[in-house]
């Protein structure tokens, strides 16, 4: 047995649960923690038992909640190791120095070299502060000696203590104690990070999935193939275009979720800036339903009992539209009709697609 639930997919978030009858890995966290929690429970997915994050990439709307989740959760987070490195630099704050700052520090350094060669000319003075610690050392040593002086040979050497050592000692404690929390606030803080490739098959429990590389402008984006129990399922959204590997990835999958994201006219007559319109249209952008439906017709070999159409632009799309396009793809083979089509939507979860 495998199901299926997506919990959100769109502009504004997605996340989507794929799981066996052992198994369940969440991909992708791209709402609020307290939104993916209340989805599942909607969805009747429990979230104590996932047993993995897998993030496809690191745009805002697939990692909006990954940290918190995963910490809550105590569960490990899969990403390729550039994604993970992108994902860290998006959350790390940079700093940003002026001018003034700039001319600050560089007189800073300058005094701070004046300072040391001062200093390394000063034998004189250097010779004095060599012989006051030997002086220190060996009157320390004369200490220890008196203080160890026992009928017991096998006497532990007893020390006083200084309340110097004291108070270093709570340094120490308060330099931890501030680490742990500086730890604990660390945006990128994750309780276990674990590395897959794209192409290099890889498991999770009882569910075997290949990662495959997607046409996005991300630093490593990925879709995937889960199959367990000889079900296969597969999800393939943000690809600007659908080249030969993903096509070829796309075959004998029993559920897909694909991306089906703007209507041509209504992006090209919608309110986005013209630059933003070009990503979109780009090969690094996102599938229209006209890209969609040229892969159902043309490329799809019509294996999948489920089609759930995703990522669908509220701005830039229809849902009756995105449907409209896929139902004639297939209808121009008729052996491709006993595929059922699903609109996956950005505000509500599906209802879980069990085989």
């Amino acid at each position: 047995m495998m199901r299926m639930t997506v919990l959100a997919s769109g502009s504004k978030g997605n996340s989507t649960v794929i799981a066996s009858s052992r198994t369940r890995v969440l991909v992708d966290a791209g709402l609020s923690c307290r939104e993916l929690l209340k989805r599942m429970a909607i969805a009747g997915e429990d979230p104590t038992a996932l047993d993995a994050i897998l993030i496809t990439h690191e745009h805002q709307d697939h990692v909006a909640g990954l940290a918190v989740l995963a910490r809550r959760l105590q569960i490990p987070v899969f990403f390729t190791e550039p994604t993970h490195r992108a994902w860290v630099r998006m959350l790390t704050p940079r700093s940003t120095m002026t001018y003034a700052k700039w001319l600050d520090h560089v007189q800073r350094e300058k005094e701070a070299r004046a300072a040391t060669i001062t200093a390394s000319t000063s034998t004189a003075g250097l010779a004095a502060q060599l012989a006051a610690e030997s002086e220190a050392i060996a009157s320390i040593s004369a200490e220890a000696a008196a203080l160890n002086r026992s009928d017991d040979p096998n006497a532990p050497l007893e020390l006083p203590i200084d309340p110097d050592d004291e108070e270093l000692c709570g340094a120490e404690l308060e330099s931890a104690a501030a680490q742990k929390a500086a730890l604990k606030s660390d945006p990128t803080h994750l309780p276990a990070v674990e590395y897959f490739h794209s192409g290099t098959r890889f498991s999770i429990g009882d569910i075997d999935i290949t990662p495959f590389t997607i046409p996005h402008d991300a630093a490593d984006p990925c879709g995937f193939v889960f199959e367990s129990e000889g079900i296969r399922m597969a999800l393939a959204t943000d690809l600007g275009y659908m080249p030969p590997n993903v096509k070829s990835a796309l075959k004998r999958i029993d559920v897909l979720l694909l991306e089906s994201n703007h209507d041509l006219e209504m992006l090209r007559d919608g309110p986005y800036p013209w630059s933003v319109k070009q990503r979109v249209l780009s090969r690094v952008g996102h599938l229209s339903n006209h890209a969609t439906a040229e892969f159902l017709q043309k490329d799809y070999d019509g294996g999948a009992a489920w089609i759930v159409l995703g990522h669908l632009s509220e701005s830039n799309n229809a849902p009756e539209l995105a449907r409209l396009a896929a139902e004639q793809a297939l209808c121009d083979q008729p052996t491709l009709l006993g595929n059922r089509i699903l609109l996956a939507g950005q505000s509500a979860p599906l209802d879980p697609i069990c085989l």
